[in-house]
């Protein structure tokens, strides 16, 4: 998997990408990012990049044109099409299904933004699309460049140890994960749940998955709503079902005070 980069702080990038998982992949050969500067494309001495707005306004728009022989330059290193994206708040906004979709190109160009903008001609021309990390803006797109990258680079087949590293995360069937622990087992009188110690895998691999489903009903009831319209397996339907009930069954105490005990 390769990845190219295009910003105008590639060292900055470059450095966040090479350590830790990532730069030992690249290390191994499993993975490359490469990251260019969209100054060393422009034609005039000052490596300017952006100018003011045509119509009038605030702030600086970056120039369509060091962008483009940028973009043409790892185009034609590249011998075919690199499938471009422009990291923009105004784009569709990234999921993990997204990473999974994006790995298979084998090689992708992400473009980063700033100031108030790319000149809408560059996007037009050479852009395949464009993806946002959320319903906020920054101040430019080395940030959700690098969190694409990170998100699509981790599925790679030899990055993480293992599949299973990646394929029980949040998002990955449309849940989030299940709760975690680790040592001491007992940490501020917060005790790790027994059935975790139980060292029946069986019985772990349930209470993780009913957790799971728990934990996307409470906090995500978007993403519960959507799983449970999935086809789910007799297993899955079952522990879905056992968690719906279970929400909407009030506590004990409700229970006395419908039933009209004191609770005194």
């Amino acid at each position: 998997m390769r990845i190219d980069i295009m910003t105008l702080f590639p060292d900055v990038v470059g450095d966040m990408l090479c350590e830790s998982i990532l730069g030992r992949a690249q290390e191994r050969g499993y993975i490359r990012i490469e990251c260019h500067q969209i100054r060393d494309y422009t034609r005039n001495k000052q490596k300017q990049v952006d100018d003011y707005p045509y119509g009038g306004g605030v702030g600086m728009v970056m120039q369509a044109d060091p962008l483009y022989h940028c973009w043409k330059h790892i185009q034609d290193s590249a011998g075919q099409h690199v499938h471009t994206i422009y990291m923009s708040p105004a784009g569709r906004v990234f999921r993990q299904a997204d990473a999974k979709r994006l790995k298979e190109y084998g090689r992708l160009l992400l473009v980063c933004g700033h100031y108030e903008g790319v000149d809408e001609r560059f996007l037009e021309e050479c852009v395949d699309e464009e993806l946002s990390i959320g319903d906020f803006v920054l101040t430019g797109g080395e940030i959700p460049a690098m969190a694409v990258a990170d998100a699509v680079c981790r599925l790679v087949p030899g990055v993480l140890r293992c599949e299973d590293c990646f394929t029980g995360e949040s998002h990955w069937d449309g849940l989030l994960e299940h709760p975690q622990y680790s040592r001491p087992e007992i940490w501020h009188d917060r005790q790790v749940p027994g059935i975790l110690l139980s060292g029946h895998h069986v019985n772990v691999a349930k209470w993780r998955r009913k957790e799971s489903m728990r934990r996307t009903r409470q906090r995500r009831p978007d993403l519960w709503a959507a799983f449970r319209r999935g086809n789910l397996s007799k297993e899955d339907l079952a522990l879905a079902d056992q968690v719906d009930e279970e929400a909407n069954t009030p506590p004990e105490s409700d229970k006395t005070k419908t039933d009209g005990q004191s609770t005194s």
